[in-house]
């Protein structure tokens, strides 16, 4: 699978009447638009290539839902009306745009150095990063918003998988929901989970549909946590950061991992 090959692929399975496709060849982007709206996506082709050498038709099938889903939430005119319930909070990394790709501001907070809280309204299949049109065509407030989003965030369900690697135990949320680092703001799950582990306590937000907690009782607990966030992170949909945080006294603080050395 190449660049061109991939190009190819993706105009074919996206072809629509009323889509157009750009190739940018100097950066490797395709952009695929509505002919109506104007509206569309770019997606940068050579992160694909490089997942589909460990993931084959996987990669693809993935940029070709990731595609369809947004084109939809672009065709379609959501509001907030009487949504509370469909209101959650979602994590993105600092480097993740502030505006919609109509210029308008989205809402969101600071969270750490390496994360920011941006809010989304839920519509199914997908959701839609909520703006701040969409916030004073309803009249609502930016403290509605958040507060209506930290209390759905908290109800969400919390199951984790567990696993022993060295002495060190390792615990993963992926519900697969489109939340599952959300659940990193979850304050009272990550209390119990402090008082469950016996070591340090790390968790990892790699990309949005994992968050991983990690019992950390030995330096060879963090090399394994380095190699496993950052091949999450490399092979996600939506990565937010490889970096991990040390959790205590409800404080996340962001941790460098290098040659068996950590430093905050």
């Amino acid at each position: 699978m190449d660049v061109k090959k991939l190009k190819n692929i993706i105009q074919e399975r996206l072809n629509q009447d009323n889509r157009t496709f750009t190739y940018d060849r100097e950066k490797d982007t395709l952009r695929i638009e509505n002919k109506e709206t104007k509206k569309g996506i770019t997606v940068s082709l050579p992160p694909i290539v490089a997942k589909w050498k460990e993931k084959s038709d996987a990669a693809v099938e993935e940029v070709i839902y990731y595609v369809e889903e947004a084109l939809k939430v672009m065709g379609t005119e959501s509001t907030l009306g009487d949504k509370q319930k469909s209101i959650f909070p979602v994590i993105r990394s600092t480097s993740f745009p502030t505006e919609s790709n109509d210029g308008v501001p989205l809402i969101f907070d600071d969270h750490t150095a390496e994360t920011r809280i941006y809010y989304a309204l839920d519509l199914g299949t997908t959701y839609r990063l909520i703006d701040e049109k969409m916030v004073e065509k309803e009249k609502w407030s930016m403290e509605q918003i958040k507060e209506v989003a930290a209390f759905n965030g908290r109800s969400l369900p919390i199951k984790v998988k567990e696993d022993v690697v060295a002495g060190n135990t390792f615990y993963f949320l992926n519900q697969n929901d489109g939340y599952d680092a959300s659940r990193i703001l979850n304050e009272s799950f990550l209390r119990e989970m402090r008082e469950k582990v016996e070591g340090e306590m790390t968790v990892s937000v790699p990309h949005q549909d994992v968050l991983i907690i990690g019992d950390i009782k030995n330096e060879t607990g963090y090399d394994v946590l380095a190699q496993m966030t950052m091949s999450f992170f490399t092979n996600g949909k939506v990565p937010i950061t490889a970096l991990s945080f040390l959790y205590e006294d409800g404080e996340l603080e962001p941790i460098f991992i290098l040659a068996k050395n950590r430093k905050k």
